[in-house]
């Protein structure tokens, strides 16, 4: 029997992938564990190439609408083409080659990202997920800022001792922290970029579910967690997730009073907190007109950007390669033979998104990373009322993160090149379901 004389009952349907908001889900809680979180990122790629493979990726419509497809698609494509296309001279070709090879791994992943929050239930179960998550690991932090442990990385890094043997950090790193680690440990230093690019997900289902008063709990205990984690890029980025979803909750008014709050609970903490007092003072080196001032407040990033914009002359049309800089850097470095502000060894990326993508990808990379923000800002634009309103919590987060007006982690790593695409996958999914 051909396939036109198939009955419909007997053809493979998908009737949307049930499991795939846990799956997602698992993988961020398990990113305290970035192993276990990269084999769940595999894992849930392996899943979804099966499972369309079984289905011939026919009845697709039910599983994503057809402009979902091709946006999560061209949105990977702007993030993948130009690593494929900075190999080809690359520093260091088998490992530029290397990373687009590896990186193919995330298409699927963000097909399944996508199929999540294709759908009512799906996409209250994910956002609402995520929200409990980073409101835990919220609560973890203030535990740690009031007792000096983190509860949460206590147990986890209990479970490696009795598995392994040994720990999530090496002793060194255990005794030398100058700022809240949280769940993610002394080893792993993001917790205050990773807040702040999520908040946004908090911040909306505070404001959806307690009105302004879920709203202001939800931004008063992550701020001053992402102050005592001290990462200035994530104050940045906290500012912009707060700007962008109180202004229409509490108007710029009331806002501007929220922030005149923060500002004097920011200097009550520097008064009383020296990691905290250390670090406005460092910024406050900017103010002084010489470059050795403005590098001591960027902590040695003026000396870093020097070295990228040395890159970018030296291969302005595909870059030095994806994760190349490290190579790149003591060719490019302004100050070769001093003690750089980060220690010991090159820089390894740009701390940078614009001149990580011009110093990695080239003028190619650039071009298609604007091709893929403009392409967003289209579907956007051309969405009615009810698509904006469910995608809302994704889009934010996903501006705050890419917002270019900032210092970054490197977008082309494991870690933050799979939260920022993860990111962009709920936002497409979420803009463009099915309903």
């Amino acid at each position: 029997m051909n396939a036109a004389a198939e009955p419909v009952s007997a053809r493979p349907r998908v009737h949307g992938w049930r499991w795939a908001p846990a799956w997602v889900l698992t993988y961020v809680a398990l990113w305290p564990a970035p192993g276990y979180a990269e084999a769940v990122l595999v894992l849930g790629a392996l899943a979804a190439i099966v499972m369309l493979g079984l289905s011939r990726f026919r009845n697709g419509t039910q599983l994503l609408s057809n402009p979902a497809w091709a946006l999560t698609s061209v949105l990977f494509f702007a993030y993948w083409t130009p690593e494929l296309v900075s190999a080809i001279d690359a520093i260091d070709p088998a490992r530029a080659l290397r990373e687009a090879a590896v990186d193919l791994r995330y298409l699927p992943f963000l097909w399944l990202v996508a199929a999540a929050v294709a759908d009512t239930r799906g996409r209250r179960t994910t956002f609402t997920g995520l929200a409990v998550i980073i409101g835990i690991w919220t609560v973890d932090a203030l535990a740690q800022a009031a007792s000096g442990n983190s509860p949460l990385f206590s147990a986890i890094d209990g479970i490696k001792h009795a598995i392994s043997g040994h720990g999530m950090c090496s002793p060194e790193e255990m005794l030398y922290v100058d700022r809240l680690s949280g769940v993610l440990g002394p080893c792993n230093l993001k917790l205050g970029q990773v807040l702040a690019s999520l908040s946004p997900f908090l911040l909306f289902a505070g404001g959806r579910r307690l009105g302004m008063v879920g709203w202001l709990l939800a931004a008063a205990g992550v701020g001053v967690v992402l102050v005592l984690a001290g990462s200035r890029a994530s104050w940045i980025t906290y500012a912009l997730a707060l700007a962008m979803s109180g202004w229409r909750l509490l108007g710029w008014k009331k806002l501007l009073l929220v922030f005149a709050i923060g500002a004097i609970t920011v200097g009550a903490l520097t008064a009383g907190v020296p990691q905290v007092r250390e670090r406005i003072a460092r910024t406050a080196h900017a103010l002084n007109a010489d470059v050795e001032g403005v590098d001591s407040a960027l902590s040695g990033r003026a000396r870093i950007w020097s070295a990228a914009l040395c890159m970018v002359r030296e291969h302005p049309l595909n870059g030095v390669g994806a994760r190349g800089f490290r190579e790149a850097f003591p060719a490019c470095d302004p100050s070769p033979g001093q003690i750089a502000a980060w220690g010991g060894g090159p820089a390894l990326h740009a701390h940078q998104l614009v001149l990580e993508v011009l110093s990695e990808t080239g003028a190619f990379g650039l071009l298609m990373w604007l091709a893929g923000v403009a392409l967003a800002w289209r579907a956007w634009r051309f969405a009615d009322a009810s698509a904006r309103e469910r995608a809302r919590p994704a889009m934010w987060a996903l501006v705050v993160t890419v917002f270019p007006l900032n210092t970054h982690l490197a977008f082309y790593s494991t870690f933050w090149g799979g939260l920022t695409l993860l990111l962009a996958a709920l936002y497409a999914g979420s803009l463009l379901a099915r309903d």
